[in-house]
């Protein structure tokens, strides 16, 4: 990774680009930095040839990551309509570089409010669910929170404040209940936030094929779609007016009563493994963002979600 290390502390320069792209040498080129990575180190570089995001990987991000499953999950999604093309993966030096899409929004937790934008939201997740596509990670969402457990552990370290233990008992039983076999999985992206969703502008439509794209696949993998969409609620916090309304869409009026439940279950999960996740970024990442608070806010959400079954369904875990 000694590689990667250097080309994060760098200045992202012409020359940078040179390297990573020995075609647009003698280009006029264009670097922008893209805001929004917590993770990873984001730019947008452009030239006559081409209009590209590069992603320099976060130091230490394998030990959550495996970029191979990333960049066949990439491949893939772009087949199916919902991400932009790959055009580079070199991870032995830490880059993955993918069309950028221009002529866009970024959604925001409010976006989601918004009734009319809920088809253009939904479609393309349900394409992803119901793609039938096979990807190489299987994204198990207990066994995943267990694995950000043991990374933090071996970090050596303690946060006392929060009860991660019995909270991955209480996942543990609720597990159990949920019951839903990994041969009922399906492609899912697993980081559904606002940042994710890019809704290109009316007077582009006709320059590409979709309303909407999702970016940003590293958490891409077989995993149960109930939790790719509880993940994505407990990122937007709308009311639940909204998230009725959207699982409505997304169910196309065919078990919507069923699905919220399942995805009210699941949503304790991705809570705790982004608390988990923040926790291990505060002790590796050499971004600065307030991984503490970030990670605080997300142990509230999932211990006041586990309450919250308990009252709207009696699941007591």
């Amino acid at each position: 990774m000694s590689n990667t290390t250097r080309l994060l502390d760098q200045e992202f320069t012409t020359e940078v680009c040179h390297r990573l792209l020995p075609e647009w040498k003698g280009l006029d080129i264009q670097i922008i930095e893209l805001s929004g990575g917590i993770t990873n180190k984001l730019f947008r570089i452009r030239s006559e040839k081409g209009d590209y995001t590069v992603r320099i990987y976060g130091d230490k991000t394998d030990l959550f990551i495996n970029r191979d499953h990333e960049a066949h999950t990439i491949q893939e999604m772009a087949k199916v309509g919902v991400a932009s093309s790959m055009i580079k993966y070199m991870p032995e030096i830490g880059v993955t570089i993918v069309e950028f899409i221009g002529d866009s929004i970024v959604l925001t937790n409010d976006h989601f409010q918004d009734p009319s934008l809920h088809s253009k939201i939904v479609a393309p997740i349900r394409k992803i669910h119901t793609s039938g596509v096979r990807l190489k990670k299987i994204f198990n969402p207990l066994v995943e929170v267990m694995k950000m457990s043991a990374i933090l552990k071996g970090l050596d370290a303690e946060y006392k404040e929060f009860d991660i233990s019995g909270t991955i008992q209480r996942l543990i039983k609720l597990s159990s209940i949920i019951n839903l076999p990994e041969s009922e999985y399906t492609p899912c992206h697993n980081d559904l936030l606002a940042d994710n969703f890019i809704l290109i502008n009316d007077d582009a439509r006709d320059r590409y094929a979709e309303p909407m794209y999702i970016i940003d696949w590293e958490y891409g993998g077989m995993a149960p779609k109930y939790y790719d969409m509880a993940d994505m609620f407990q990122e937007i916090l709308v009311p639940r007016a909204s998230e009725k309304c959207i699982v409505a869409e997304y169910c196309e009026g065919d078990n919507s009563d069923r699905t919220l439940f399942f995805i009210d279950l699941f949503k304790p999960f991705p809570d705790i493994y982004w608390f988990l996740w923040s926790l291990i970024q505060l002790n590796i990442s050499k971004i600065e963002f307030d991984y503490y608070n970030y990670g605080k806010v997300k142990y509230e959400n999932a211990v006041g979600n586990l309450g919250f079954v308990e009252k709207e369904y009696g699941v007591a875990v």
